[in-house]
């Protein structure tokens, strides 16, 4: 979730002086993209996965700070809600068998973690959101215990100046009101980093929004929250809502969310950066001690803290990175699209997707972007959420044509040739893809898995709330096999 903070009354001073670092900070940066040697040797990859813990009952567990403590592993945190950890897994190459290294690495780990979480009477679940959480779960006193979070609500709520609301109608329409940001702990995803320079990130950026609707439309896995049945990928909606700033009257007026598709292809990394500060004000105004241009004229490395904290306030589905790893700064896309689950091998399928399709479009000699209106990518985002595999998307020379058909007569053959370029083993690729294929010829994703049992548990007599335990109960099940969804049984 970013930095830790403990700060949680800002005065108005505390904001101007930020905003005067966030603008200092921004012009820094310009000077370090016109002439700075950026980290970008080789297209190191990341991942992040956020897990949720359900305890004997496969209700949420609040436990993640035990589970924590008994874990002492560094690459694990915790996230918003006191049911949720978030997995940080070291950076490597996918060249060769890099896919299958990160397969096996996470089996181990999550495997090792879910022994240390039995300890304490839970277990661990991948999937975009938990089918057995209510609305009594979501509430302020189950957020975690870290004090960032507490004081990103205050700040969320104190602009807002109102409840949040919740309004999303799918098969069902859910609309409530809540007085906390808790509900966006139902939102646990997977998220895919690669490190870019800085001539190329524009490109792979503009390509990255381009291909958004295919990776949802081929890999949903969130379609119910709080007892009903919404959208494929309910997430999308859902983070936003439970993150918005904005009451309606300045909806109305236009004003951006904070949650974000964008509104324009861009030619620079610093669009993005330059479009935060612009639009968004500080929800965390804490300031460094750093002086940037002063660590810049000496011949160092500046950390840019304002500019990354304020970064990480502003939620676009691919986000803009400047991080400084071993004293050498560098730039990444990182990829926050799709959700967690529903295995280890589908993520990882997911992934070669994402890499294969985003590496070809970024190299092209006539950009995607430059035939692609971003209206058209935005609306092609928001039906894959909706519909999920069955959603159409507006496409280059063919028009409108089922997501699942795009990508068996054409992106899948541009996704090998992607992942090629990587240097990714045919075979480790072939594989990969190939369960894209078959999720894309039989329909079978996390979400259309998830509906379809519980559908056939309400047959049998089952009310939603037994259909989504009994489900859950499967899918934990079926998950711990590493059989891609598209193999499994409904009942």
């Amino acid at each position: 979730m970013g930095k830790d903070v403990s700060e949680s009354a800002f005065t108005s001073a505390d904001r101007m002086r930020y905003r005067q670092k966030v603008r200092r900070c921004l012009d820094t940066f310009a000077l370090m993209l016109d002439d700075f040697g950026f980290d970008a040797d080789a297209p190191t990859t990341g991942l992040e996965i956020e897990i949720n813990l359900v305890d004997r009952d496969y209700q949420p567990a609040m436990r993640n700070a035990d589970i924590l403590d008994t874990l002492a592993d560094p690459y694990y945190q915790s996230e918003l809600g006191q049911y949720n950890l978030e997995l940080n897994v070291p950076p490597r190459l996918i060249g060769a068998d890099g896919f299958v290294a990160y397969e096996k690495q996470l089996l181990a780990s999550l495997a090792r973690t879910d022994d240390k979480a039995a300890e304490h009477d839970a277990s661990l679940v991948l999937i975009g959101i938990l089918p057995t959480l209510t609305t009594e779960h979501a509430i302020l006193d189950n957020l975690s215990v870290n004090p960032r979070y507490r004081v990103l609500n205050e700040q969320i709520l104190n602009a807002r100046g109102e409840y949040i609301s919740l309004d999303i109608r799918g098969t069902d329409h859910l609309k409530l009101q809540t007085e906390s940001i808790a509900p966006e702990a139902a939102c646990t995803s997977v998220q895919f980093h690669l490190q870019v320079s800085p001539e190329s990130f524009a490109n792979y950026w503009n390509a990255a929004q381009a291909i958004s609707a295919l990776q949802l439309a081929v890999g949903a896995n969130s379609p119910f929250l709080f007892g009903h049945q919404l959208w494929h990928e309910t997430r999308i909606a859902l983070f936003k809502q439970a993150t918005d700033t904005r009451p309606d009257e300045l909806r109305a007026q236009g004003v951006r969310p904070r949650v974000w598709f964008g509104e324009r292809w861009i030619t620079s990394i610093f669009d993005l950066f330059e479009e935060n500060v612009r639009y968004f004000p500080a929800l965390l105004p804490i300031c460094d001690e750093e002086e940037p241009l002063q660590v810049l004229h000496s011949g160092g490395v500046p950390h840019l803290g304002e500019l990354r904290l304020h970064n990480g306030t502003v939620y676009r589905w691919n986000r803009p990175v400047y991080d400084v790893m071993n004293g050498r700064p560098h730039l990444r896309v990182e990829n926050r699209v799709m959700p967690a689950g529903p295995t280890i091998v589908d993520m990882m399928a997911n992934a070669a997707l994402y890499y294969g399709l985003v590496r070809h479009f970024a190299e092209q000699d006539r950009p995607i972007w430059t035939q692609l209106s971003f209206s058209a990518a935005e609306d092609n985002f928001h039906a894959a959420a909706r519909r999920g595999i069955a959603a159409p998307v507006s496409w280059p020379r063919i028009g409108e044509v089922r997501a699942t058909d795009l990508l068996l007569d054409v992106l899948l053959a541009n996704a090998a040739e992607g992942l090629d370029g990587f240097g990714v083993d045919a075979a480790v690729s072939n594989h990969l893809l190939g369960i894209i294929e078959q999720r894309c010829l039989t329909g079978r994703t996390g979400a259309t898995w998830q509906i379809e049992f519980v559908r056939a548990a309400e047959r049998r007599g089952a009310t939603r709330d037994q259909a989504l335990r009994e489900m859950l109960v499967q899918y934990i099940e079926l998950s711990h096999t590493n059989q891609p969804v598209h193999t499994w049984p409904v009942a």
